[in-house]
Formats: C-alpha cells, sequence, structure tokens
C-alpha cells in the first residue's frame, strides 16, 4: 500500500513499522479467507442448477441453504473485522504521526515560512482517511483476480480468456487513471495551499484591510486562488468521473457477454446450465477489485503523495540526535563567529558576530534598522539556525541540550508579540501543566505585570484569544515579558520589549531586567529607545550585519551617538 521505506527508515517513528506490518499481515489473510469464501455462492448456483433440480431433492437444497448461509454470516463477520483492523490501523498511524507533524508544522513555520507549513498535518490526515476507507482492501484484493479468472478457466477456457481480456482492459484503464490523477492531484495539492494561504492573510489581517479599504483588492486575490483550485478539481474530477463511469459500464458489459459464452458453450454441449450462473457471478468478483481500484485511486494517489512529502519534510526537519544530559548553564554566553542567513534571504543579514557575555550581565545590541539586531537575537534563541558558527552556553553548543530542557533556560520575547489561545495563567507558565500558581505569579510580580493583570475581567484566568487580541498591545507585551521570566532562566533575550509601553512599563521593565541581572541571568536587549539602558552593562553596536563595537556601555553610546551624527 505505502511503501516502508523513507519515513518508516526514521527512528523516531520505528514503533510504528511493526504495527504497519502486523495489521497488513491480518488484511492479507483474512482477505484470502474472504476471497476463497465468495466462491460459495457460485458453487452453490451449481449445485442447485445441476443437482437439486434435476433430482427434485428438497433436503438437499436446505442442506446446501444452511452451508451457504454460514458461510455469508462468516463472511460478513470476516469483512466487518477487517474493517475494524483498518479503522484502528489509520488511528494508530494518526497517533504515532500526530505529534511528528504538529513539530513538522511549527519548524516549517520558523524556518521556511514561504512554504505552507500546515501541510504535514493535512497529510497525516489524508494518509489516515485512505487508511481507514475502502482504498486499501481494493489493492489487497487485486491479486485475486488471477484466482477468480484461474477458476473460469477451470469451467471452460473461453470464459477464463474471456474475463482475462476484460481484465486486461480494466487495468488498463487503472493504469491510466494513475497517470491522469497523479501530476494532476499534485497541482491540486498546490493550488489548495495558494488559496488556503490567500484566505488566512485576510484573516490576519482583517483589521488594516477593513480600515484602508482594501478588502476588495484581497477579495481579487482570493478569488482568482480560488478559481484555480476550483477549475483544477473540475477537471480532475472530470477524468477520474469518466475513467470510473468507463470501468464500470465496461464491467456490467462484459458480464453480459460472459452469460453469452456461457449459454453458447451450453448451447453446444461443452457446459452445463448452472455454469451459466456461476461464471457470471465469479466474472463478477473477479473484476470487482478492479473497478473499486478505479474508484479509490485518486484517494490512493493522494494518500502515497502525502506519505512521500512526511518522508521528504521529515528529513528536511532532519535527524533526531541522542543527547546527553546536561545541568543548567549558569555561567557564560558565547557567540562564536555566528553567521545568519534569514528564511527567503539569499546573502547572510549577520555576518561573523562573536562576543561573550558572563552570568549577571545586561547587554543591549544597538544599531540602525536592517543592521540585523533583531535576525542576531533569533540566531541567539537557537529559531535560526546558522550558516556558520555556534552559540555555547557554558561551552556547550545548544544542540548538546534537548530543545524543552533548553527551552526552560530561555526566555524569548520577539518583536512581534503574539500570546497563544488560552488564559494569561497559561501564556505566563508557558503551558506547562506542571507549574504552580506562585510561580506563575512571581514571574508577573517581576514584570511589573501583576496588578495590571488583576484588574482584568477574570484577573489570571482572563482569556487573551487569538493571538491575544482581546489585550492591548502593552500589556500583551507586558504578559509576554512574564513569560520569558517564567522560570528564572539564565538566558533572557528581549526585542525591543518597551516598543509599546507607557512610561509605568518601561519602569517595570528595567526592573525586571536588573532583577534578572541581579539573580545571575544574562540579559540580551534589542533596543532603540534609551529608557532600557538604564539596567544595561555593555553595549554591541550592530551595522550592515556586523558587530563594529563591543564594550561597557559608557563607551559604546559615544560610538553610537557618533555614528548618528555621521549619519
Amino acid at each position: 500500500m505505502l511503501r516502508s521505506g523513507g519515513l518508516l527508515s526514521d527512528p523516531r517513528l520505528s514503533s510504528l513499522a511493526p504495527v504497519l506490518r502486523r495489521a497488513l499481515i491480518g488484511i492479507v489473510l483474512s482477505s484470502a479467507v474472504l476471497n476463497v469464501l465468495l466462491l460459495a455462492g457460485s458453487i452453490y448456483m451449481m449445485l442447485v442448477y445441476d443437482f437439486v433440480l434435476p433430482g427434485r431433492s428438497l433436503p438437499t437444497l436446505f442442506g446446501l441453504l444452511m452451508m451457504v448461509i454460514a458461510a455469508y454470516v462468516f463472511q460478513g463477520m470476516l469483512d466487518a473485522l477487517r474493517g475494524h483492523v483498518l479503522v484502528h490501523l489509520a488511528s494508530n498511524v494518526d497517533a504515532a504521526l500526530e505529534l511528528k507533524a504538529h513539530d513538522l508544522a511549527v519548524t516549517l513555520a520558523r524556518l521556511n515560512p514561504a512554504r505552507d507549513s500546515g501541510q504535514p498535518v493535512r497529510d497525516v490526515d489524508q494518509v489516515r482517511q485512505f487508511l481507514g476507507g475502502n482504498g486499501p482492501t481494493a489493492l489487497v484484493d487485486l491479486p485475486w483476480v488471477f484466482f477468480f479468472v484461474g477458476i473460469l478457466f477451470l469451467l471452460h477456457p473461453w470464459l477464463g480468456a474471456t474475463v482475462l481480456a476484460g481484465a486486461i482492459v480494466l487495468i488498463a484503464l487503472t493504469v491510466a487513471t494513475e497517470w491522469i490523477s497523479n501530476s494532476a492531484t499534485a497541482q491540486l495539492v498546490r493550488l489548495n495551499r495558494d488559496r488556503q494561504q490567500a484566505i488566512e492573510t485576510s484573516q490576519r489581517h482583517a483589521e488594516t484591510l477593513y480600515a484602508m479599504g482594501m478588502e476588495g483588492q484581497m477579495g481579487t486575490r482570493w478569488r482568482a486562488a480560488n478559481g484555480a483550485y476550483r477549475q483544477a478539481q473540475v477537471r480532475l474530477g472530470g477524468k477520474s468521473s469518466v475513467l470510473v463511469t468507463s470501468g464500470r459500464i465496461f464491467r456490467i458489459f462484459l458480464q453480459s457477454v460472459v452469460l453469452t459464452v456461457g449459454a453458447l458453450l451450453v448451447l453446444s454441449g461443452k457446459a452445463s446450465g448452472g455454469v451459466i450462473f456461476a461464471s457470471s457471478i465469479l466474472s463478477a468478483r473477479a473484476l470487482a477489485p478492479i473497478e473499486l481500484a478505479i474508484a479509490n485511486w485518486r484517494g490512493f494517489v493522494g494518500a502515497r503523495q502525502s506519505w512521500q512529502r512526511l518522508g521528504d519534510v521529515m528529513a528536511f526537519g532532519g535527524e533526531a540526535r541522542a543527547v546527553q544530559p546536561l545541568p543548567p548553564p549558569r555561567s557564560t554566553m558565547s557567540v562564536e563567529a555566528l553567521t545568519l542567513v534569514p528564511p527567503g534571504a539569499s546573502e547572510p543579514t549577520v555576518r561573523h558576530v562573536s562576543f561573550v557575555a558572563y552570568a549577571g550581565e545586561a547587554i543591549a545590541i544597538m544599531g540602525a534598522s536592517g543592521a540585523g539586531k533583531s535576525t542576531l537575537l533569533r540566531g541567539i534563541a537557537g529559531t535560526l539556525p546558522p550558516l556558520a558558527g555556534e552559540v555555547r552556553l557554558d561551552g556547550a553548543t545548544m544542540t548538546q541540550w534537548p530543545r524543552d530542557l533548553l527551552g526552560r533556560e530561555i526566555g524569548f520575547l520577539p518583536q512581534n508579540v503574539e500570546l497563544l489561545p488560552g488564559t494569561v495563567a497559561q501564556n505566563i507558565a508557558r503551558f506547562d501543566p506542571a507549574a504552580s500558581v506562585d510561580t506563575i505569579i512571581a514571574a508577573a510580580q517581576q514584570a511589573g505585570v501583576d496588578e495590571m493583570i488583576q484588574q482584568l475581567p477574570d484577573g489570571y484566568n482572563t482569556d487573551v484569544g487569538t493571538d491575544g487580541r482581546r489585550l492591548s498591545g502593552g500589556q500583551r507585551q507586558r504578559i509576554a515579558l512574564a513569560r520569558a521570566l517564567h522560570g528564572d532562566p539564565f538566558l533572557i533575550l528581549l526585542d525591543e520589549p518597551n516598543a509599546n509601553l507607557d512610561p509605568v512599563g518601561e519602569a517595570a521593565l528595567v526592573e525586571a531586567v536588573a532583577a534578572a541581572t541581579a539573580r545571575g541571568a544574562v540579559v540580551i536587549v534589542v533596543a532603540h529607545r534609551p529608557s532600557i539602558l538604564a539596567a544595561i552593562d555593555h553595549v554591541l553596536l550592530m551595522k550592515e550585519g556586523r558587530a563594529v563595537a563591543y564594550g561597557p556601555k559608557r563607551i559604546n553610546l559615544s560610538q553610537v551617538s557618533m555614528d548618528a551624527q555621521s549619519a
């Protein structure tokens, strides 16, 4: 069904391979028994016509009826069991891939924003829907076509040859369906991605579009993307429908041909009358898997492409590395010849930056717009993989820690603050269910936001809404600062933390930075407004992606002033 290489070869999904293998063995065995049981109807028809009717034997008729009823009941139970196995297989595959799909979606959004980051989740949905439907049974039953054709050859070579010729025609239709569906399905996925991105962009910028009268222009873009998807869907659906209908009509026609051949054999004395009915049933059964495969081929192609994409994107995300547990960093943070290329850029925007920060120090990264300050902060946080160089904590590279453990030692306040859907308390606690109320309140107090939170309608239980939109920009920024401070992380990275703050918020920010350095944290701040400099020890001056000066605040502030005057 789906190739076991690629995706299943990843060690992170090693537990999925035996599950698929056991399920496949069970499905193949049950299909074998089911297909043998399907002979019961043909045998019953032949015996009734050739023996019961000439002999007028009611006991024989009722005996045969009981046996065929038992065969049908067992067949129904086995078929239901096979469907149950497939549904559970689909569920197990989804459960094995769900977290990985989420991680891949997040990784793609971080490393390649231009790519459709939601595709891995939709690919898992596509695989699950295929495995839980009729597609797998059609594929497993396909080899049994030759079994039933062989039985027809035993009844008479002409019957077998007729059905074999029909099977070849239907297989040709299947190949044509594959040829048409493969590229068309891939194109449909791309167009669906474009239309989803178009509507998501409009939703994300709804206020701006309304305020500036841009809804019509964006609606035109959405209409074009949706129209292209709709036309591609109609084209693919039309072609697939023609092939599916052709296959169904041809199979009905072929049954009539088989009846005709059987009648000719009976008239010529080369077969008994029961052969006519038996051959009709057997031919229908021989061709049914091919027709079912044609009907489900589009789903199979989609699932296969989804499986391949998951394998490709997992390779893009890198292999899981075994890491040794290290003690939490407590001493230094060093940047060594760090070079960074943001997603979508062709050239580095940060080049060969090096500096060392010690516990208890606060550093401001300053420079003109476009100097690479925010990109450097993202590189230090580990959200942007380096092109060259590395970031070390206590001498160890960041890749030597498990990311979930390292994340507890990093507080990150990005330039564009967005809270996650949930309560204020959940956001401050980073959605850690083990976080205590005391640590949440302590982080809020360090950020100077405790009093503001208590004035919200439900206090710490206030729902912030999607991206925190129920709060003002200043409220979001101060709550995000509390999130960065939660758990007393060693490395605190703040990107323009005072951009949306009033004087009260700025004073609280300065106090929070001073308190963090007093307990031994390293604080790095990207700053434009001078108020934050009261808590700063050193200044790193950036210019055109390079660090042109690094040292005590009093020295570098004069350098910043001279650069501003020369500009």
